[in-house]
């Protein structure tokens, strides 16, 4: 069965992304690892091609043609995410590795700076680690202490916990929109609400809703919001943070060298302006510059459509796992429908590795993922080791769904039967 919204959008895109065309292990591929990394449109390949073959050269440093010509395609690119996000500086995009390099620019910029023992940091059990590592190291070094929020017993964002946990101390609260492996979405404008009632500064991870969900920082009103492009259709190696300008001001540099400088003299250094003082040396330029190629592509086909057509196949793809027997799926057990979480299922089958589900589906030519997806303190609580996980975008199907289920079950029933 295909859908009307499914002819006119992931038939419509497909056609866009050769890498879905291919075979593997003689079969054709259906690639369900989305929340790892997305796959990339021609638009974005021939964009970074383009770079390379006619306007390679560095950025702000040359007043050469192709340098001018480079320089214009970065800043245009952080014209373009400032847009996406609804910034209200391109001075307020800070292009970074990815979004875990992201989050250690504010923790050592802001973080060394700001806290002190005693000190409250609250995140969430379910960050990714690369939300979580960089704050325990941080409390490491300043005195400052964690505190974490739990799930409720629908396993959703504790938010009566969370503003039972705010006070005075509280100076930092850094939340994952999106949970990568409960699916949940979290109310993150009313939890930076609640935050800024105390004096506390919020940081959101956005990996997973950047390249599903609408995002407005200025209706969020977060103080930083960090992406990572791989997952958005844009290459590796790419991310961005947004910061309120004021907040970014204030920080000191991250890392030293060219391009973040004003001024060197033998006695010290003067940094540079924003968003530059934080993007020291030669940067990712095509990387960025196909950053920019792809939130052009989504915003062409519409966040808001995206999401639309995203909810179809969540709905589809929960009522078909849940009709698996001795099937354990994490997440909100208020919406087993999928109506209202995103498009990612983790789940794990009794007496079935994970990794061995994700072996023979990849037999058959699907791509799901299993591990512990970077979120191990909440398979902890979960006591388990890891789970499966089948993440969608929106150039996947309700067909490609069908498949997967019917590969999935084939494999619980080959392994029920050497039990």
């Amino acid at each position: 069965m295909i859908s009307v919204k499914e002819k006119t959008l992931a038939a419509q895109v497909r056609s866009d992304f050769p890498i879905l065309h291919q075979e593997i292990n003689g079969k054709s591929l259906i690639y369900l690892d989305n929340a790892a990394t997305s796959q990339k449109p021609l638009i974005v390949l021939d964009t970074l091609r383009n770079y390379y073959e006619k306007d390679n050269a560095n950025v702000h440093r040359g007043s050469h043609n192709l340098s001018v010509r480079a320089t214009e395609a970065y800043e245009g690119a952080r014209d373009k995410v400032a847009k996406f996000i609804n910034s209200q500086s391109p001075q307020e995009i800070v292009f970074t590795r990815n979004a875990t390099e992201a989050v250690n620019l504010v923790a050592y910029s802001w973080g060394l700076t700001n806290l002190k023992p005693g000190d409250e940091i609250i995140i969430s059990v379910m960050e990714h680690h690369s939300n979580m590592v960089p704050w325990q190291m941080i409390a490491q070094k300043t005195g400052a202490v964690i505190k974490y929020v739990f799930l409720t017993e629908q396993e959703e964002f504790d938010l009566d916990q969370f503003k039972s946990l705010l006070s005075r101390k509280t100076k930092l609260v850094a939340i994952v929109h999106v949970s990568n492996t409960l699916g949940c979405i979290n109310p993150v404008k009313e939890i930076t609400c609640a935050a800024h009632q105390v004096g506390a500064k919020v940081l959101i991870d956005a990996c997973q809703s950047a390249p599903h969900l609408a995002i407005d920082v200025q209706q969020i009103d977060c103080d930083w919001l960090v992406a990572s492009g791989h997952k958005m259709c844009a290459p590796t190696g790419i991310g961005f943070l947004y910061g309120k300008k004021k907040i970014l001001e204030d920080m000191p540099p991250f890392l030293g060298g060219g391009e973040m400088i004003g001024e060197v003299f033998l006695e010290g250094f003067t940094h540079g302006k924003l968003p530059h003082k934080f993007e020291a040396g030669t940067p990712a330029v095509g990387e960025v510059i196909a950053l920019g190629a792809a939130v052009d592509y989504l915003t062409t086909i519409g966040l808001d459509k995206i999401h639309v057509y995203e909810e179809e196949l969540t709905t589809y793809l929960f009522k078909k796992l849940t009709e698996i027997p001795k099937i354990r799926i994490y997440g909100s057990r208020s919406n087993l429908d999928g109506k209202g979480r995103a498009a990612l299922a983790s789940f794990n089958v009794e007496g079935i590795h994970g990794s061995d589900l994700s072996t023979l589906l990849d037999n058959e030519g699907i791509s799901i993922r299993s591990g512990h997806h970077c979120t191990q303190p909440l398979h902890r609580l979960f006591n388990a080791s890891g789970s499966a996980r089948v993440s969608l975008y929106f150039y996947n199907t309700l067909e490609e769904i069908d498949s997967f289920i019917l590969v999935l079950k084939e494999t619980i029933d080959f392994f029920t039967e050497l039990m």
